[in-house]
């Protein structure tokens, strides 16, 4: 059985041994200092269970002792009972005051003084059984968090691949291109100063919703070969703002992601875009991101309705637009990263 520590203060030391006479019979630990410097000093040194604390010393006194104790983080929840010749009710107020948890006056009796070390001990130990407890219950606790968190996460992206899938059965985008654009996204993402990795990977998961909206829209203008009457365009125009009503209830963070991305992928950096004719960073900066990802592999790839772009030609119009159609500053990324686009486009 490990042995409480206890440390005697006290600047006389016929008064010392009485104390630890007295605790012997108990098996206490004991270490003694003769004044406040060098209790202070062996507190630093060693950890205790209880400090029996002298007021009157010279030098720091018990109570500056005690108020120093209170002070320090390592040494605060050690328990101090004064033993003082000092009665008046202002002495007892200032030990209570200081921090100390009992206090007893000379000459005391030695069942009190045993009672009370034992009762101080016995409740600073189980103190410490609860914050332990406390700890180990909020690690389990923050495992646990983290445990459904993860579980919660994992299933935002199983319903990202349904709702992906839904989009490719009823639309003209292919398996292919959402994937490219979540790539593409990513690689702006990674290269942008201001997105940390988080922010990549988010973008990765939450760009193949880009086009959700498109579920609502009758398939006779989805797979329309040619060109879209006004009319129509009009419509097709209507798809982000359905997106939005469908994902914008969540407050999971892709899904809050997707619904941003869907609403904002057709806003331009000048204000001519839709459906709510933002302009620069009016645009979340996904939105800006997505615009010209989806952008870059449609012009790259067939539709029903046009051929497949050049290379050439495809970059030639992202750089032209830069400042009216997209931010200028991910087209400056784009630019700076041309080749690996270019790999990403072959997939």
């Amino acid at each position: 059985m490990i042995q409480s520590r206890i440390l005697v203060v006290d600047d006389v030391v016929e008064n010392i041994q009485v104390v630890m006479n007295i605790l012997r019979e108990d098996s206490y630990d004991f270490s003694f200092a003769k004044s406040g410097k060098e209790a202070l000093e062996l507190l630093k040194k060693d950890r205790f269970d209880l400090v029996l604390l002298d007021i009157m010393m010279p030098g720091i006194d018990g109570y500056d002792v005690c108020a120093q104790m209170k002070k320090d983080p390592i040494l605060t929840e050690t328990p101090v009972i004064f033993l003082t010749a000092k009665t008046d009710i202002d002495s007892v107020a200032k030990a209570f005051k200081v921090g100390g948890v009992d206090y007893l006056t000379k000459p005391f009796h030695a069942e009190e003084l045993l009672a009370r070390v034992k009762t101080h001990i016995e409740l600073h130990k189980a103190k410490q059984i609860l914050k332990q407890n406390n700890l180990t219950l909020q690690t389990k606790m923050n495992m646990e968090i983290t445990r459904i968190l993860t579980e919660l996460e994992d299933s935002q992206k199983e319903m990202i691949f349904i709702l992906t899938e839904l989009i490719e059965s009823v639309s003209d985008e292919t398996g292919r291109h959402i994937r490219r654009v979540a790539e593409y996204s990513k690689l702006l993402a990674h290269y942008h100063e201001s997105l940390s990795d988080d922010d990549a990977e988010v973008l990765y998961h939450a760009s193949p919703m880009h086009d959700i909206g498109k579920t609502a829209i009758p398939n006779s203008i989805i797979h329309k070969k040619g060109s879209l009457t006004e009319e129509e365009f009009q419509i097709m125009k209507t798809h982000p703002i359905k997106a939005h009503e469908y994902l914008k209830h969540s407050n999971r963070k892709i899904m809050k992601a997707a619904d941003i991305i869907a609403h904002q992928h057709h806003e331009k950096w000048n204000g001519e875009g839709y459906p709510q004719g933002l302009k620069r960073e009016e645009i979340h900066i996904y939105g800006r991101i997505v615009a010209l990802a989806d952008v870059f592999d449609a012009l790259m790839h067939k539709r029903v309705y046009k051929d497949a772009w050049s290379i050439d030609e495809t970059i030639a119009y992202i750089i032209e637009h830069s400042g009216t159609q997209f931010d200028p500053y991910i087209v400056k990324i784009f630019e700076e990263h041309i080749d690996e686009f270019v790999a990403i486009s072959k997939i």
